[in-house]
């Protein structure tokens, strides 16, 4: 078996969450009592905009990041998707489509399923993180191509 999930899944579900909100915390804080002792009206926006920005980023993180499964496996014929103590094994033939999207951060994989899983009838995934940013994943690009011949087998 081979992961075809990137390993970097774990740092932008668990760790940059942590980051982005203390560090937004962090500079909430030192606003808050290093500029009590001047006029309350001048710091209401550095208040108002880190506010601001929890609440942008946290609905942004729930839409891209919090929804991916930790990992998956190339199986052969099947993926292993496993998220907490969770774990499925999809045949390639139960999935109807592959929607890759290397140009967001991080990038993503949406598998649409022709039944419905433990995760539901969409799966997404963090895809392997490439250093040449504009390329095509190799592996993404094998994973529908297989995904497709499964499919074609199937009917």
């Amino acid at each position: 078996m081979r992961r075809i999930s990137s390993k970097w899944t774990f740092f932008f579900k668990r760790v940059f969450p942590i980051i982005w909100f203390s560090f937004l915390v962090l500079f909430l804080a030192i606003t808050v009592f290093a500029g009590g002792h001047s006029n309350q009206s001048s710091i209401l926006p550095f208040v108002i905009v880190p506010i601001i920005m929890a609440a942008l980023g946290y609905s942004i993180m729930k839409k891209l990041i919090f929804d991916l499964v930790d990992e998956v496996w190339d199986a052969g014929r099947a993926l292993i998707v496993k998220n907490d103590d969770r774990e499925e094994r999809i045949p390639f033939a139960d999935i109807k489509n592959v929607n890759y999207s290397p140009f967001i951060s991080p990038p993503r994989v949406v598998l649409s399923l022709r039944r419905m899983t433990i995760f539901g009838n969409q799966i997404n995934f963090c895809a392997p993180v490439r250093f040449v940013p504009f390329a095509a994943s190799p592996v993404i690009a094998d994973l529908i191509d297989r995904v497709d011949t499964a499919r074609l087998k199937q009917t």
